[in-house]
């Protein structure tokens, strides 16, 4: 009677001990996501900062750059895609598919900008502009920020990833639905730059 009495204990106990592990896995990958998700609002600030500076610029160049119609309409359209993608991206932070594609609009609008910016190097009176030297200086302190802000986010993924891949939380890591999360990243090297701006 006794022996059983001390197995049932014994048994008790290591159950308990695992239920309080588990709990442990879960809240820990539970505070590593919100950390991450977190990081990623901090982006999302920053893009839309950026995303409401961009249609000033273009209409401060409109002025000066009547025969630039194409280009400008091009910033206007990545602009576009690229806040389209933001909105998707911080709905579902951390998913590969809008990751992928935030990234992509973002490197396209990037672009863009870059066009922009060289073209008014052949309009002196814009690039004298008090105006557009204003935004310039916006947009590229709000490149910077979001530069910061994306190392930030993607240091998160990372440790988050790497929680849930570790022994024992990769156990229950898929079976609470804790899903890999993928890093912001720009693909290509030139859009990896904030845009070179000169209006001096």
């Amino acid at each position: 009677m006794g022996t059983a009495a001390g197995i049932l204990i014994a048994m008790a106990v290591i159950v308990v001990v695992l239920v309080l592990i588990v709990i442990g896995i879960y809240n820990k990958l539970v505070a590593l996501r919100n950390r991450y998700k977190n990081a990623f609002s901090q982006i999302d600030v920053q893009l839309k900062r950026r995303y409401d500076l961009i249609p000033n610029l273009v209409e401060v160049a409109k002025g000066y750059m009547k025969h630039e119609r194409e280009t400008l309409e091009a910033v206007i359209q990545a602009r576009n895609q690229a806040a389209s993608a933001g909105q998707q991206a911080a709905a579902n932070p951390g998913d590969p598919a809008t990751m992928k594609s935030l990234g992509s609009a973002e490197g396209q609008l990037t672009g863009a900008l870059g066009r922009l910016f060289a073209l008014s190097e052949n309009y002196p009176d814009l690039k004298a502009n008090q105006n557009m030297l204003s935004l310039q200086e916006e947009l590229s302190s709000t490149e910077n920020k979001v530069a910061f802000a994306r190392q930030a986010y993607n240091d998160s993924v990372m440790t988050y990833n790497t929680a849930r891949e570790t022994f024992p939380n990769v156990i229950f890591a898929g079976m609470f639905n804790f899903h890999p999360a993928d890093l912001f990243e720009v693909e290509e090297a030139q859009q990896r730059e904030a845009p070179k701006v000169s209006f001096g």
